[in-house]
């Protein structure tokens, strides 16, 4: 009887549709369900991310349009190659460590979209000298800007 509840346990975390996916260069994990994208790192963790990015709005994956919502949780972090990039008005959350230690960025916009960004978030972005946060961001969590030179609210 425990296998069957484990079983049904099992296919249920795996029927809310989350998968890594690869689409124009980025990692996404794609929420099936309610058709929306966060940015993720990697599948193996290796830095592969580099150079200047910009997020779509949306990306299509067999038929289907996803809206892109966040920067997942270290999507870029160790990207120390990235040098910039361009965040679009649909995402609407930071995770945690998204940014951290990417010592080569140095230019980001962070769009009125974006209403929470979470811990850790830029730890160690050297590079990134300057940050403006809109005023639309409604939490911050904690060190998320620890090691900035300049951030301005």
């Amino acid at each position: 009887m425990k296998r069957i509840y484990l079983l049904t346990f099992i296919l249920c975390l795996f029927g809310q549709g989350l998968a890594q996916t690869l689409i124009d260069g980025i990692y996404y994990n794609l929420d099936a369900d309610n058709l929306t994208a966060a940015v993720t790192s990697t599948p193996d963790g290796v830095d592969e991310y580099s150079g200047s990015i910009s997020i779509p709005e949306s990306v299509t994956y067999e038929g289907k349009e996803y809206s892109v919502t966040a920067i997942g949780q270290q999507a870029f972090s160790l990207c120390s190659g990235l040098t910039s990039l361009t965040i679009p008005n649909s995402v609407t959350s930071i995770e945690q460590g998204a940014f951290s230690l990417c010592s080569g960025l140095t230019s980001l916009t962070i769009p009125n979209s974006v209403t929470s960004i979470e811990q850790w978030a830029f730890y160690g972005c050297s590079g990134l000298t300057s940050l403006t946060i809109p005023n639309s961001v409604t939490s911050i969590g904690d060190n998320a800007f620890n090691s900035l030179n300049s951030a301005t609210l």
